[in-house]
């Protein structure tokens, strides 16, 4: 496995057989998945140093269309607790969180249909106004192309657009209301054609999900090379169809970041909320995997509990864009420091666009 190991560090790929190989021996072996780790920990040391980018998690709204197995937001759930942002609202959650230091927003939401172009157009035009120097992405789901072209010339930087599944089969069995794989990896392609940094990913541990689905995802990974790859444990919500399945295996999750680092060394891969709620020391040890971003909620604080896509969400202390402080602490213990820059994606494709 130490060869694997090396070769995926020197080549950035290994084959299916091989990837199938490395994941099923760290689920079982302490020893080669640390050395995984290990690897993937100096290669984003030698790209990114000891930060670690923050960025401004703001969620527009509970509301959402789709209907998702695993999301607490489908629109069957009957006892999700619904809010929408107003712009004013979400301008004064921008507010504070310049005052912390945040030079990236994340405006995240459920695919509400009434965040229409009209309305988002004139609240990027006003954060741009406001906060010139910040980087801005969405996660908003499937648009049209039209529509993440009009955004993107209205001041939004980066989209993030979870792939979900690369294997269609399993795709749709977890969205049965969606509209399929090949419409999602259409819309990661438009994204990409508006010239956005993109971002994609997947859950681990979802139901009917097999090793060999996780080496498609990251196949999948590989050939679409995105800017930013968000990967974290499924976590089950008691009112959804996959309630009382277990969580998704922390090792496993950890290894496929760690892959991820070693095939896109300077993608942006967030250390995510779902594994600081997994387990207590969940975001440490995503960054001593290799990722290099942590996202902490900047809602108001009435609404965090409300955006609930799995239970017992982790969004006070230092998941909280209040508990900077502590979250620096926090980075001390393992040797890192929070860096307050944007952290925009940065190798030779780079265009000066990308920064705008």
């Amino acid at each position: 496995m130490k060869e694997l190991v090396e070769q995926l560090a020197t080549d950035h790929g290994l084959d299916a057989k091989s990837l199938s190989a490395l994941l099923k021996e760290c689920t079982t072996d302490d020893r080669v998945l640390q050395l995984l780790r290990d690897s993937a920990v100096r290669t984003a040391r030698e790209q990114f140093g000891l930060g670690i980018y923050i960025r401004g998690l703001i969620e527009l709204s509970s509301f959402c269309r789709c209907d998702c197995l695993y999301c607490g937001l489908r629109r069957s759930n009957r006892t999700a607790e619904r809010y929408r942002l107003t712009a004013d609202e979400v301008m004064l959650s921008c507010k504070e969180g310049y005052r912390l230091g945040f030079r990236t927003f994340v405006l995240q939401g459920g695919e509400d249909g009434t965040h229409s172009d009209e309305w988002l157009e004139e609240l990027l035009c006003l954060m741009r106004s406001q906060y010139p120097d910040v980087a801005i992405t969405l996660s908003l789901g499937e648009r049209s192309e039209a529509s993440y072209i009009r955004l993107k010339r209205a001041g939004a930087n980066r989209y993030l657009l979870r792939h979900e599944a690369a294997n269609s089969d399993l795709y749709d069995a977890l969205h049965p209301a969606g509209r399929g794989l090949e419409h999602r990896l259409g819309c990661l392609e438009a994204l990409k054609r508006a010239g956005y940094q993109v971002g994609m990913g997947m859950m681990i541990g979802v139901k009917g999900q097999t090793i060999e689905h996780i080496v498609e995802d990251l196949q999948l990974i590989a050939k679409m090379q995105p800017e930013m790859v968000g990967i974290g444990p499924f976590l089950p919500h008691h009112a959804t169809p996959l309630g009382s399945e277990p969580a998704g295996d922390l090792r496993l999750t950890l290894a496929t970041v760690a892959i991820v680092r070693l095939m896109l060394p300077h993608a942006l891969i967030p250390s995510t909320t779902a594994l600081a709620t997994l387990t207590p020391k969940g975001r440490l040890e995503g960054i001593l995997s290799g990722a290099n971003v942590v996202m902490p909620n900047l809602s108001p604080s009435d609404v965090r509990a409300k955006y609930a896509i799995y239970e017992n969400k982790a969004s006070w202390g230092k998941e909280a864009a209040e508990g900077l402080a502590a979250l620096e602490e926090e980075l001390k213990t393992i040797g890192y420091h929070i860096d307050y820059s944007r952290g925009d994606f940065n190798n030779t494709k780079t265009t000066e666009d990308d920064r705008i």
